[in-house]
C-alpha cells in the first residue's frame, strides 16, 4: 500500500511542479510539466499526462492488442450495435426504441422540423446562416439520411464494431472516475466505397464506486485489463470484455450506460462521430441526455456537443470577434501544457467557449499553423516570450503545430508529419482514421482490424506503460481476510476495492 500511495504522491507531484525533464530527443530540456487538465477535455487528462515507468513489474508484460487496442474480429463478434445502442439509451419508461434513438441521433444533422425529435443543425443561426456555439457549423449533412437505414441490419447500411480501447491512461489521479472505456462501430459500406463512411465511437466515463479511495479504487478495473493479456483463448477473453461491457465488474456497473455518455450529474462521457459521406470530412461530439415527457415517461436522446480542444482557426490569425480573449488565455494557460516535451504528455485545454461544434481537416477551418502565419506580431511575440520564460527550445509555430495536434481533425490528417519540434513529426493515421475498417493484418488469433502507426509505435506504447507502473504498485493491495459483498451479491476478497453492501 506505501508503494501505491508513492506512485500517487509522485503522479500529483509531477502535475503540479514545474521541472527540468528529458525531451523525446533524449536532450534535457526546462519547462512546465502540465497542469490538471480541466473536466471538459475529452483527451489528454489523468494519469496519462504523467510519465510513468514500468520498472519493478511482476507478472506477464502488457500485451497492447489484448490489454489496450482489441480490433480482433475473432472477440469483436461478440459485440452488436443493437445491443450497444439498447444499453445506452434504457432508461425507465422508456418511450424510444434503439432504432428511434438512433435516428434522433442523425436527425441532428437536417434541418429543422425534421423527425421533431430534438435539436437540428440550424436550430441556432448567426447571419441567417447556421452555427454552433457562435461558430461556423455544416447544416445540413448527408449523414442525416441516416433518419431512413436500418443501423442493425447486417448488409451495407448496418454497422460493426472494428475495436475495444481501454484508456484506463484517462483516469485522474484523485481517482474521481476509472477512466474511459470505448467501442468503435463503422458503418460497413465503408468497407467497398470510400464515400459511404461513417465512423462512431462510444467512450464511456467508467465511475469509481469508491472515490474516497481515490485511484485504488479502480484497481479492479486496471487488473482485469491487465489479466487479460495472461489470457492465451481469445474467446475467454471475449466473453470477459463484454461481461465487462454490459454486466461490469463485482462493485462496477456495466459500461455501457446512458450516465457514463454525459447523460449523469456530471456530464462526463460523449460519443464522437467521424463522418465521410459528405466533403469536407467531419468530425462531431455528442452527448447524452435524459429528457421526460412525465413523471413516468422518458428517453434518452442525442444531444450535440462541442468538439474539446477544438477552437476556430480564426481565433489565431485575429480575425474573430473572440481572438483577443483566446489569444491571452492561449499565452497565459496553454503555452505551458504545450510545451512539455514529451509527445505523450503535452497538452491543450481552451475554455469551451472557443470551441467550434465541428472538426475539419480538408478545409482551413482546423489549419491553425496557416491560420498563425497571419497572426498579429503581438501575439507572436507573446507566445515567444512565454517560451523564454519556461526555457524552452521551441518556437511559436511549433507550439500552434502541437495545439493543432490535439484537435480532432489534426490528431486524424491534418497534422501528419507536420514538425512539433524536439526533432519529432507527429506520427501518421491510416488515411483519417486510427482503426481501419477496410484494411486488416494477421495477429496471433487471426485477422483483426488494421491500427495507424501513431496508435502502433507512440500512443500504445505510453498507454502500456501508465497501466504497468499502476498494476506494479497495485500487486500490494491487501487481500482482506473477511470478503465483502457487492450489491449484485458477489462476494470479493478485499474491502479496499469492493463497494460495501
Amino acid at each position: 500500500m506505501k508503494r501505491l500511495h508513492g506512485l500517487l504522491a509522485a503522479v500529483a507531484a509531477l502535475v503540479a511542479m514545474p521541472a527540468a525533464v528529458a525531451g523525446t530527443d533524449g536532450v534535457p530540456h526546462s519547462g512546465a510539466t502540465a497542469p490538471p487538465s480541466p473536466e471538459l477535455s475529452s483527451e489528454r487528462r489523468g494519469i496519462g499526462l504523467t510519465a510513468p515507468t514500468a520498472s519493478g513489474r511482476e507478472g506477464a508484460p502488457i500485451d497492447p492488442f489484448r490489454s489496450l487496442a482489441v480490433t480482433d474480429l475473432a472477440i469483436l463478434e461478440k459485440f452488436t450495435f443493437l445491443e450497444v445502442m439498447t444499453a445506452a439509451t434504457k432508461v425507465v419508461g422508456n418511450t424510444m426504441t434503439p432504432l428511434q434513438s438512433f435516428q434522433q441521433w442523425w436527425d441532428t444533422q437536417n434541418l429543422a422540423p425534421g423527425l421533431a425529435l430534438g435539436p437540428h443543425c440550424d436550430d441556432q443561426r448567426k447571419n441567417g446562416v447556421p452555427v454552433f456555439n457562435g461558430f461556423a457549423f455544416l447544416c445540413p449533412r448527408a449523414e442525416g439520411d441516416h433518419v431512413n437505414i436500418d443501423p442493425f441490419d447486417p448488409g451495407p447500411t448496418g454497422f460493426m464494431p472494428i475495436g475495444l480501447f481501454n484508456r484506463f491512461d484517462l483516469a485522474p489521479a484523485d481517482g474521481s472516475d476509472c477512466g474511459e472505456y470505448r467501442i468503435l462501430f463503422a458503418r460497413r459500406s465503408g468497407q467497398n466505397i470510400p464515400f459511404f463512411r461513417n465512423l462512431l465511437i462510444f467512450e464511456a466515463v467508467l465511475p469509481n464506486p469508491r472515490p474516497e479511495l481515490g485511484l485504488n479504487g479502480c484497481a479492479r478495473v486496471a487488473e482485469f485489463w491487465g489479466k487479460l493479456s495472461e489470457e492465451a483463448d481469445a474467446q475467454v477473453r471475449a466473453t470477459r470484455l463484454h461481461d465487462f461491457y454490459f454486466k461490469g465488474l463485482p462493485g462496477f456497473p456495466p459500461v455501457v450506460a446512458p450516465n457514463h455518455y454525459g447523460a449523469g450529474p456530471k456530464g462526463r462521457g460523449q460519443v464522437r462521430t467521424n463522418q465521410f459521406m459528405q466533403f469536407p470530412w467531419n468530425l462531431r461530439e455528442f452527448k447524452l441526455a435524459r429528457v421526460c415527457d412525465s413523471a413516468v415517461q422518458c428517453s434518452i436522446r442525442f444531444m450535440p456537443a462541442t468538439d474539446k480542444t477544438n477552437p476556430a482557426a480564426t481565433l489565431f490569425n485575429g480575425t474573430n470577434a473572440q481572438s483577443q480573449n483566446f489569444q491571452q488565455d492561449f499565452v497565459a494557460n496553454q503555452v505551458a501544457r504545450l510545451a512539455v516535451p514529451d509527445i505523450n504528455l503535452f497538452s491543450f485545454a481552451p475554455p469551451n467557449k472557443f470551441n467550434t461544434g465541428q472538426s475539419l481537416s480538408q478545409t482551413e477551418e482546423n489549419d491553425y499553423s496557416l491560420a498563425f502565419l497571419s497572426a498579429p506580431a503581438a501575439f507572436r511575440s507573446a507566445i515567444q516570450d512565454k517560451l523564454d520564460q519556461l526555457g524552452s527550445p521551441l518556437s511559436p509555430d511549433q507550439i500552434v503545430a502541437r495545439a493543432q495536434t490535439l484537435s480532432c481533425g489534426g490528431c486524424h490528417e491534418l497534422s501528419r508529419s507536420a514538425d512539433i519540434g524536439h526533432d519529432q513529426t507527429f506520427p501518421a493515421s491510416v488515411g483519417f482514421v486510427h482503426v481501419a475498417e477496410n484494411q486488416f493484418e494477421s495477429g496471433p488469433d487471426g485477422t483483426r482490424f488494421m491500427t495507424s502507426p501513431a496508435l502502433k509505435d507512440v500512443f500504445l506504447p505510453h498507454r502500456k506503460n501508465v497501466l504497468e507502473a499502476f498494476l506494479s504498485q497495485t500487486a500490494e493491495l491487501p487481500r482482506c481476510a473477511m470478503p465483502c459483498t457487492t450489491p449484485e451479491g458477489t462476494a470479493t476478497t478485499c474491502q479496499e476495492i469492493c463497494v460495501a453492501p
